[in-house]
């Protein structure tokens, strides 16, 4: 094994181990920019349940999977969105 492979996977596993540390704090910030932008678009109530249900693992899949399905959100938006002119 030569110097520079050496040299590259100490600094891959540097890197990994920062990228993991880093991870959580990514993903509360995406957590928190969707149920910001949820509870927004729909409400606070239902942009709260929307997102908490959404979270859960096989709860969020089971609604998406419903929602595809029937073809309309379970919580629908606030306000409908229409084209602008």
């Amino acid at each position: 094994m030569t110097i520079t492979d050496r040299v590259t996977r100490w600094g891959a596993l540097r890197m990994s181990r920062r990228l993991r540390r880093s991870v959580p704090v990514i993903g509360t910030l995406l957590a928190i920019a969707a149920v910001a932008t949820t509870m927004r678009r729909k409400g606070v109530i239902s942009g709260a349940l929307d997102t908490g249900l959404n979270a859960m693992p096989f709860v969020g899949a089971a609604k998406n999977v419903f929602e595809v399905a029937r073809g309309r959100d379970i919580f629908p938006d606030k306000y409908p969105v229409t084209a602008r002119r």
